[in-house]
């Protein structure tokens, strides 16, 4: 398979920290979540588009390593690929690296499970050319 690598370059903003200075642990979940969307948005996937048309990305579970800590005004990439697992998953793995050094501050797994109305699909074949 020839994996689509997505980047997403952003910088930390101030409410983004907690009392150490660094930010917060919950933080990079949205990171992670925005990289994602972004992701199916350059593989030609729109999101709120596969919900109208009946298909939700549920994310249905997230495994997450923290290596270092980001500070306030500290620019990052989050790179993202994705893979499908079984019938009706997609693995992202998702890493955070701080700019300009590419220092290791996070690593992630999220599975994602393709529902209609609630019961778990398998996903649209759209969806599937896409991503792979």
């Amino acid at each position: 398979m020839n994996r689509k690598e997505f980047e997403l370059n952003l910088t930390v903003r101030d409410y983004e920290l907690d009392t150490q200075g660094v930010v917060n642990n919950s933080v990079y979940q949205n990171y992670l979540e925005h990289a994602r969307h972004e992701f199916l948005k350059s593989v030609g996937l729109n999101f709120n588009k596969l919900h109208e048309n009946g298909t939700d990305a549920v994310v249905h579970k997230v495994e997450l390593v923290y290596k270092k800590p980001l500070m306030g005004d500290d620019q990052f990439v989050v790179k993202t690929h994705a893979k499908p697992s079984g019938n009706v998953r997609f693995i992202f793995y998702q890493n955070i690296y701080r700019l300009p050094d590419h220092e290791l501050i996070l690593k992630g797994v999220v599975t994602a499970v393709f529902m209609n109305t609630g019961r778990p699909i398998r996903p649209p074949v759209e969806v599937v050319e896409a991503i792979q």
